[in-house]
């Protein structure tokens, strides 16, 4: 029997009559109560680490839209957190980590085994929004990929080109390799604990995946991707992985195949009609709408997500934007999003 929730029907690879919908990013600081709730916590981290509120933020969308998915409201970089780095953020600029540039850093990192200790409130978060999310609502759980976690561990920052990264790739490859394969391993802990929890879907987000290139992008992108997706799989039989390489343009080209990802997340980069063509043939795709509608609204946006709508309208889609919704958004225009994605 298929499963009835229309994000795991589209996931499995059926086509459907009006695509499911979910947004990046959709708990956040453009809508007010996000912002009242934030106050209430705080600070980010104390939000992230508080399951209630975590809880309550991740319900916010959902309850003024009746998105078709919850995503677990937390952080990428709590993993490294919880493999010992420091972990703070600045007002304004974004995250700071302690850095990782040479083996005497990367021996100060903690276990594997040792991370549930700290993302436990995270596991909970999961238990209260199985309970509290609507009866059709599917919760997505999910991590930061490899690469892209370890571009912030080794900067201590998010860079514009991940130049710190690609640099110690190059000049001490054991360190940065051993770096990737706790990441790996810690994300394979990290989700499947978030699936014991009862995230029914997980995603994996590699948002710098488009700095690798060629050989780096089969070794540090689509390499990491397969081998969380083969043991989640393996210890969850059944369970669906999206996978999100951001602007990986031609290497979205196979990447399922490649993966074993149910799904490939694209960003908008990409025209949906160039991914229906080269993409969507191995399954099914999400996204892709440029969050800049969701600032700008009018006709634009009604236009510009019937046409992927429709350009994806032969295979199995999950709508969504090609990145994540920024603060600046106006509310209204997610509800005109919604509106002409069950309207098409």
């Amino acid at each position: 029997m298929a499963p009835r929730k229309t994000i795991l029907r589209a996931l499995a690879g059926e086509t459907l009559p009006t695509p499911p919908v979910w947004m990046m990013r959709q708990a956040g600081r453009y809508l007010p109560e996000y912002r009242a709730t934030r106050a209430q916590a705080g600070d980010f981290l104390s939000l992230c680490y508080n399951p209630e509120l975590a809880a309550e933020v991740t319900l916010q969308p959902i309850r003024r839209y009746g998105f078709d998915a919850a995503i677990l409201f937390a952080d990428i970089l709590l993993l490294p957190q919880a493999l010992g780095a420091d972990l703070w953020f600045v007002t304004g600029e974004g995250p700071r980590l302690s850095t990782i540039t040479s083996q005497a850093d990367f021996d100060k990192l903690g276990p594997v085994d040792d991370i549930h200790e700290t993302l436990n409130p995270i596991y909970e978060t999961v238990r209260i929004l199985r309970r509290e999310l609507p009866a059709g609502t599917t919760l997505i759980g999910f991590a930061g990929a490899p690469w892209t976690v370890a571009t912030y561990m080794i900067a201590g920052r998010g860079t514009p080109d991940q130049g710190p990264a690609h640099a110690l790739k190059n000049e001490n490859r054991a360190v940065f390799e051993a770096l990737m394969d706790r990441i790996t391993e810690g994300t394979i802990d990290y989700l499947s604990k978030q699936i014991e929890a009862g995230a029914e879907v997980v995603k994996i987000f590699d948002s710098w995946a488009g700095s690798l290139k060629d050989d780096d992008f089969r070794k540090y992108a689509l390499e990491p991707a397969r081998a969380i997706t083969a043991a989640l799989k393996a210890k969850h039989p059944g369970i669906p992985v999206i996978g999100f390489p951001r602007e990986a343009g031609d290497g979205y080209i196979g990447f399922a195949k490649a993966t074993g990802v149910d799904c490939v997340a694209l960003d908008n980069s990409v025209s949906a009609d160039w991914a229906a063509q080269h993409v969507q043939i191995d399954g099914c795709v999400q996204g892709n709408l440029a969050s800049s509608h969701m600032v700008t609204g009018g006709q634009a946006l009604v236009d510009e997500t019937k046409a992927i709508v429709k350009a994806f309208s032969g295979g199995p889609h999950i709508f969504n934007l090609g990145h994540g919704i920024t603060p600046d958004a106006d509310p209204d225009n997610v509800q005109r999003m919604i509106d002409a994605v069950r309207d098409t």
